[in-house]
């Protein structure tokens, strides 16, 4: 973030405190009738911090709304995707029998476990629906994340058995009925193409992890389709049998390097890594610009679910400094120019003392 940029962001939510927040700041003082001195800043960091729960409350029902809307047109896409995807599942199974084409009994195995994805990404959606509890005070929101690195791992699976059994197929190619195989897979490549549609037009396959890893599965089977057709026309033209296993092997190694990026990013959110397009050198910049503030320690910043991003952080203010104006540049800022809404910020002054802890 440019100097230029972040002085024009904390001009203007400056500006903005002080023209709403002066009446509720002048009732506060009233209300507690706080002594002068530093007991005096030591009540204007409490009771300040009380406040942004009040604030942050408010944040989180705009949030939900819009997570609720997303979250309806994902169920829409992947149930779209689920009914087409069992169908032709079934199809190219048979198919693959018929035909004696491990193209297309590979393709079907792709199917089985995109049907698999998609149900279980539909069941994740509905998980992620319920309250929190105290005993999970973030509700179920991960179980997206968990159903995203299943996903992930099935497909490394059946890629790999794809593969074995392409190796073992290159010695001695079994005969493939060519034509039958082509119009299977371009049946197969429709249907494909028809739920990535319906994913993508329905969903938001490229923000919510969840959903992307049921539309990698489809892509997968697209990729598996256009392989078994490319596959089907050279044995049909050249009678190359080992063809069907070569592409076999291309079209594995293809949804491999896809899935590695699904894996990598389920595992870094378990992980509590920081937000992709969240820089925390940033972050801790941004906040320490705020006037008032001295330091900023303790600060993370992690992903909850797909677009549902939280921060904690303990900020370091002059003694004297306006504690509740401070938080609410705070909050404005992480919310306006890091699009985070779930934060919870400690305000201290030099006083506090903290024990050293390793994870910090």
């Amino acid at each position: 973030m440019s100097q230029q940029r972040l002085n024009k962001i904390l001009s203007e939510e400056h500006n903005e405190v002080c023209t709403h927040g002066h009446d509720h700041d002048h009732d506060h003082d009233h209300t507690h009738d706080a002594p002068v001195g530093k007991n005096r800043n030591r009540q204007n960091a409490h009771s300040h911090a009380h406040g942004h729960g009040h604030h942050h409350h408010g944040h989180g029902g705009h949030s939900h709304h819009h997570h609720g809307e997303a979250r309806e047109g994902n169920k829409r896409g992947l149930t779209i995707a689920l009914l087409i995807t069992g169908a032709i599942m079934i199809l190219e199974f048979a198919g693959g029998l018929i035909t004696n084409s491990l193209a297309l009994l590979s393709d079907s195995g792709h199917m089985l476990s995109d049907a698999s994805s998609l149900a279980l990404s539909l069941v994740a959606i509905w998980f992620a629906t319920k309250p929190a509890s105290p005993r999970k005070t973030f509700g179920f929101h991960r179980f997206e994340i968990l159903a995203a690195l299943f996903n992930g791992v099935t497909l490394f699976i059946v890629a790999g058995f794809i593969l074995w059994e392409a190796i073992r197929r290159f010695s001695a190619p079994p005969e493939v009925s060519s034509l039958s195989m082509i119009m299977i897979a371009c049946v197969g490549l429709a249907a494909n193409l028809l739920s990535a549609f319906a994913l993508m037009r329905q969903g938001d396959v490229k923000n919510n992890i969840n959903l992307r890893s049921a539309y990698l599965h489809v892509l997968g089977d697209a990729l598996g389709s256009v392989g078994a057709v490319a596959a089907g026309i050279i044995m049909l033209v050249t009678d190359w049998y080992i063809a069907d296993p070569i592409i076999s092997v291309l079209v594995s190694l293809l949804i491999l390097r896809s899935t590695w990026g699904v894996v990598k990013h389920t595992v870094h959110v378990l992980m509590e890594g920081t937000p992709d397009g969240v820089d925390q050198a940033e972050v801790k910049e941004a906040l320490v610009a705020i006037e008032g503030v001295s330091g900023v320690h303790n600060l993370h910043i992690w992903t909850i679910t797909s677009g549902m991003h939280a921060l904690s952080c303990h900020l370091l203010v002059e003694d004297g400094a306006q504690a509740q104006r401070i938080l609410q540049q705070a909050i404005s800022l992480l919310e306006q120019s890091f699009d985070i809404e779930h934060a919870t910020i400690q305000i201290e002054t030099t006083e506090i003392q903290h024990p050293n802890i390793n994870v910090f």
